[in-house]
């Protein structure tokens, strides 16, 4: 398939409404039929800090619209290889219903859009929100078989509780160890000073958690750190944007200088595609208002649509 402009709309990426990569939206989500299901989840009652991921999955999709390549795909030089061509079908499912101040009640329809994604067979991949949205994501994978997550954040989020909140964006990968079906954590990036307290980090460690800060990891190099994680473990990737360094990505609540470049998290998430099969995604904690110049979203969505170019490709060479 070739790249052309000759027939039908030009659609350039400020015309039309802004869906993610201005794939088709699928309002009802008992008749979902794609590769990859897109869901928003715009929730941020689980900040401890500065609000604004609610946000997020607006300027993610609006953001992605810069990347909406039609249906020839997109050509990397690099890799002599053309990314996700019409044969890989990606759509929209739109939001979860959002409660205000009700963490169990939007948790419980972000799980429902996720299991719906699942049973249709398709990549579900959440855009967020607060990092706590990645609870209601893992919950939904109960009776899919065993996962292995891979987190790339500055944070631990591994918090058991505190004055009795539990299901915080502090929290959710204490609430992913949990899971009889999770079967490690693979943690990168994490650095500086942590919400999570030394015990939580021990904890953690016990829990079956490998912790890489963004130092120990570059010293190693992507293809290794991604080689730590088990082989043949099917992989859940959660991505805070605060992973990246806020010189590139300023907006989000909770910014940690000494983070990731892109290519840094750019070739992890290849070598993961590569070596593992890739069975959930959500990407956290972009809040837009924070960086007027917009890059936080177009780095989520950049990555977003990298990751996913990756995966497809990978299974097609499979």
């Amino acid at each position: 398939m070739t790249n052309t402009y000759d027939t039908g709309r030009l659609n350039l990426p400020f015309v039309g409404i802004s869906t993610f990569g201005k794939r088709p939206y699928a309002e009802d989500w008992t008749a979902l039929n794609a590769d990859v299901a897109i869901l928003g989840a715009p929730f941020d009652a689980g900040t401890q800090w500065r609000s604004g991921a609610r946000f997020g999955p607006r300027a993610v999709r609006e953001a992605s619209t810069l990347f909406s390549f039609g249906h020839a795909g997109a050509y990397d030089h690099e890799n002599d290889t053309t990314y996700l061509p019409e044969t890989v079908r990606i759509v929209d499912m739109g939001d979860a219903d959002i409660i205000h101040t009700d963490t169990k009640g939007s948790h419980a329809n972000i799980e429902a859009g996720v299991r719906a994604a699942l049973a249709a067979g398709a990549l579900p991949v959440t855009i967020g929100g607060d990092h706590s949205v990645n609870i209601p994501c893992i919950r939904a994978f109960d009776g899919q078989g065993d996962i292995h997550i891979l987190q790339i954040d500055a944070h631990l989020d591994f918090v058991d509780e505190r004055h009795g909140v539990r299901y915080g964006h502090g929290n959710p990968m204490r609430r992913a160890a949990e899971c009889d079906y999770v079967t490690g954590l693979t943690q990168v990036g994490i650095r500086n000073v942590s919400s999570t307290a030394k015990e939580g980090y021990d904890d953690a460690r016990a829990m079956g958690s490998d912790i890489l800060s963004v130092r120990q990891a570059r010293a190693l190099g992507p293809k290794t750190v991604i080689d730590r994680i088990p082989e043949g473990a099917r992989l859940y990737i959660t991505i805070d944007i605060d992973a990246f360094c806020p010189s590139i990505a300023p907006g989000t609540g909770t910014p940690s200088h000494g983070g990731f470049l892109y290519y840094d998290v750019l070739e992890m998430l290849q070598a993961a595609a590569k070596r593992h099969d890739i069975v959930g995604i959500d990407l956290v904690e972009v809040a837009p208002d924070y960086d007027p110049t917009g890059s936080t979203a177009i780095l989520a969505a950049q990555v977003l649509m990298n990751l996913l170019g990756f995966i497809f490709h990978a299974r097609a060479s499979h």
